[in-house]
C-alpha cells in the first residue's frame, strides 16, 4: 500500500467535511419539500452547472474513459457519444429552457404541463415515468458502486484490512465491501442536507479534482519528455475509416481482445449507430435523473440554458487532462501495472487506480484520490436525490399522503434515501463490471425512453396514452432484449426504438387528443417548435399578438457548432499533454471562432 499519512489525512479531512456540510444544511433543508429537493430554486446557474459537471465526473466513468483512451487513443473521444454526451448541447441551445418553463419539481410532475392532470392516460404516463426514473437511478447507483469498489481495492489491499474485519469476505466481494463503506458516507450527507449540501459538496470536490487533474497532466508531460509512446499507427489522431486499424497485435495482444470484446472493430458502423441514436436521444431532452433535477432547480429558463452550456466548458478539459495523463503514464510503464482480473485475463478498468497508485507523489496522490472519492460521492448523492424526488413527490405525496406535514415529508425523504441506497448496493452485487452496466443503461434502457419523450415536444396530437404505451413498450423491450440478443445493446437499439414508436402511435390513436386548453397553455408557456399548427391557430385566435417559435434552423445551426466546440474541448488537453503544437493551434482557433459566433447566435438571444 503506497498511501502515506499525508494522503490518508487529506482523504479523512474531506470525508469529515462532507459529514459536517450535511449537518450544517440539515436545518435549511428541513424548511419544506422544495428546499430539500431543489434548494428552493435559489442557487445561481454557475453553481448548479458546476455541480452537474461534478456529478458527471464520476469514478466509474473516468475508469472507463481511461481504459478506452489507452486502447483506442484519440479515437476514444467519440465513444462517449453512447450516452450521448452531446445531449448537453441540445439542452443548452433550446431544451433546458423549454423544460424549466414548466416550473415543475420532477420530470413526472412536468408531464402535467403537457398532458393535464386528469384521466387514466395521464395517471399511467405519470406512473411509467416514475418507474423509468427509478430503474435508471438504481442502475446508476449500482454502476457507481461497482466502480468505486474496484478503485479502492487497488489502494487498500485486502490483506492489510482483513485482520481487522470480524467476518469473512470472499475475494470476489472485496470491491463490494469497500463500495459499501464509502457509500454510507455519501448517503449520510446527501440525505441529511438535501440539494444544498450536494451542490456545496460538489463545489469542494470540483476544486480538488481540478488541482488533481492539472497535477496528473503535468506529471505525465514531465515523464513523457524525451520518450516515445509505444502505440499503434493512428492511435494519436481522432480520424477513422471503416475499421479502427489499430494494430496492437505485436505490442499488446490483450488490447486486441478488448477491441473484439467491446465490438468496436467496425468503428464506422458503430459510430453511425451512436450518431443515429444520439440525435434522437438528445431531441428527447434530459432523462429523469440528477441532470434534469439540476435544470428544474435553476432560477429561470434563461439560467437553465446557461447552466447546461457551462457543464461542458468546466467538465471536459479538466476531466480529459486526467484521462490522457493517466493513459500516458500507463503506456510508459505498463509492465509495472497489475491489470489482472480476479477471474483471469486483463482488466483495463484497473489502469486508472493502478497508474495513480504507482506514479503520483505523496500529497498529489491524496488530492487525486480524494477528488475521485468525491466524484463517486457527488454522482451517488445527485442520483439519490433524484430518486428521492420521484418517490416522495410523485408517489407518496400524490397517492399515499397528499396532506402530509412538512415533518412527515422530511422523515419520508430520509427513509426513502436509505432504502434506495440499499437497493442500489444490492444491485451492485449482481453487476459484472462498469462497462456492462453502462452499455445496458445507455444502449437498452434509455433506448426505450427516447420515442415517447421526443414526440411529447414536437407533435401536438401525441397524448398521455401514447406516452404510456411508448414508454411501456420500450422499457419491457429493454428488460427482455438482454435475454434474447447477445452482443452490444447499441446494435439492437433500432428494433427497440421501432417497438417504442409503434407503442407511441398505437396508444395515441387509441384515445382522444389531449384537452385543447391544456395544449394551448403548454404551447404558449413552453413555446416549442415542431408540428403544432392546429394549436398555434387556436392560440393566435385568442391572442393575435402571439408569435410562434421560428428558431428551428438557428437552434440546429447552434447545435452543430456546439458539438464541434464540445469535441474541441475534449481533445484540447490531449494535444496539450502530448504537446502536439500544430493540432493544438488549429483546435484553439476553431474553438475561438465558434465562441464568437455562438455569442451572437445563442448567448445574446437567450430569453426566459
Amino acid at each position: 500500500m503506497k498511501l502515506q499519512l499525508t494522503d490518508i489525512s487529506i482523504v479523512v479531512i474531506y470525508l469529515v467535511s462532507m459529514l459536517l456540510i450535511g449537518m450544517y444544511f440539515r436545518k435549511k433543508a428541513r424548511k419544506n419539500k422544495e428546499s430539500y429537493l431543489m434548494a428552493g430554486k435559489k442557487l445561481p446557474w454557475y453553481l448548479l452547472g458546476l455541480s452537474d459537471a461534478a456529478d458527471m465526473f464520476d469514478i466509474s466513468g473516468t475508469m472507463w474513459m481511461v481504459s478506452l483512451c489507452f486502447v483506442y487513443g484519440f479515437k476514444s473521444i467519440w465513444i462517449p457519444w453512447l450516452w450521448p454526451v452531446f445531449n448537453q448541447v441540445f439542452n443548452m441551445m433550446f431544451l433546458a429552457k423549454w423544460l424549466r418553463r414548466s416550473n415543475a419539481d420532477t420530470g413526472a410532475e412536468w408531464l402535467a404541463t403537457r398532458f393535464g392532470f386528469k384521466g387514466k392516460g395521464v395517471t399511467a404516463s405519470h406512473n411509467i415515468t416514475v418507474v423509468f426514473a427509478l430503474i435508471g437511478c438504481l442502475g446508476f447507483l449500482a454502476y457507481g458502486f461497482v466502480g468505486l469498489g474496484k478503485f479502492i481495492e487497488i489502494f487498500v489491499p485486502w490483506n492489510v484490512v482483513q485482520p481487522y474485519i470480524p467476518f469473512h469476505v470472499g475475494a470476489d466481494y472485496v470491491a463490494h465491501f469497500y463500495g459499501i463503506v464509502f457509500t454510507l458516507f455519501a448517503m449520510f450527507y446527501s440525505i441529511l442536507g438535501g440539494m444544498n449540501s450536494i451542490v456545496i459538496g460538489d463545489l469542494i470536490k470540483y476544486l480538488i479534482m481540478t488541482v488533481g487533474c492539472i497535477a496528473v497532466g503535468y506529471i505525465a508531460m514531465t515523464h513523457l519528455h524525451g520518450q516515445k509512446l509505444n502505440v499503434p499507427k493512428g492511435w494519436n489522431h481522432p480520424f477513422f475509416g471503416l475499421d479502427l486499424n489499430l494494430d496492437w497485435k505485436n505490442i499488446l495482444p490483450a488490447a486486441v481482445k478488448k477491441i473484439k470484446d467491446d465490438q468496436f472493430g467496425l468503428f464506422s458502423i458503430f459510430f453511425m449507430m451512436m450518431l443515429f441514436k444520439g440525435v434522437f436521444a438528445s431531441l428527447a431532452g434530459p432523462a429523469p435523473n440528477y441532470d434534469m433535477q439540476k435544470v428544474l432547480s435553476t432560477r429561470s429558463p434563461k439560467e437553465a440554458s446557461k447552466m447546461t452550456g457551462f457543464v461542458s466548458i468546466i467538465l471536459l478539459p479538466i476531466r480529459y487532462t486526467m484521462v490522457i495523463g493517466l493513459t500516458v503514464l500507463a503506456l510508459l510503464y505498463y509492465n509495472q501495472l497489475d491489470l489482472s482480473a480476479p477471474g483471469g485475463g486483463t482488466d483495463f478498468e484497473r489502469i486508472l487506480p493502478g497508474a495513480i497508485n504507482n506514479f503520483l507523489p505523496v500529497g498529489i496522490l491524496g488530492i487525486v484520490l480524494t477528488g475521485l472519492l468525491g466524484a463517486f460521492m457527488g454522482t451517488f448523492s445527485g442520483t439519490l436525490n433524484a430518486a428521492q424526488a420521484y418517490i416522495v413527490n410523485d408517489i407518496y405525496l400524490k397517492y399515499i399522503n397528499p396532506k402530509a406535514t412538512n415533518r412527515k415529508i422530511i422523515t419520508m425523504n430520509y427513509s426513502v434515501g436509505i432504502l434506495v441506497a440499499t437497493v442500489g448496493i444490492v444491485l451492485g452485487f449482481f453487476a459484472k463490471d462498469v462497462n456492462s452496466i453502462l452499455q445496458w443503461i445507455v444502449g437498452a434502457l434509455y433506448g426505450g425512453y427516447i420515442a415517447s419523450n421526443m414526440f411529447k415536444w414536437y407533435w401536438w396530437r401525441f397524448n398521455a396514452r401514447g406516452f404510456y404505451w411508448g414508454m411501456m413498450a420500450g422499457i419491457i423491450a429493454a428488460l427482455v432484449f438482454p435475454f434474447i440478443f447477445s452482443g452490444l445493446p447499441l446494435y439492437n437499439w433500432p428494433l427497440l426504438f421501432l417497438i417504442s414508436i409503434i407503442g407511441c402511435i398505437a396508444g395515441t390513436y387509441s384515445a382522444p387528443p389531449t384537452d385543447i386548453e391544456v395544449l394551448k397553455k403548454f404551447y404558449k408557456q413552453v413555446r416549442p417548435w415542431g408540428f403544432w399548427k392546429p394549436v398555434h391557430e387556436l392560440v393566435v385566435a385568442d391572442d393575435p399578438s402571439f408569435v410562434a417559435n421560428k428558431r428551428f434552423k438557428l437552434d440546429m445551426f447552434n447545435v452543430v457548432l456546439g458539438i464541434i466546440a464540445q469535441l474541441c474541448l475534449t481533445i484540447l488537453p490531449l494535444y496539450v499533454v502530448l504537446w502536439m503544437k500544430l493540432p493544438l493551434l488549429i483546435t484553439v482557433l476553431i474553438l475561438a471562432v465558434i465562441i464568437i459566433i455562438l455569442k451572437k447566435t445563442w448567448w445574446n438571444k437567450l430569453e426566459n
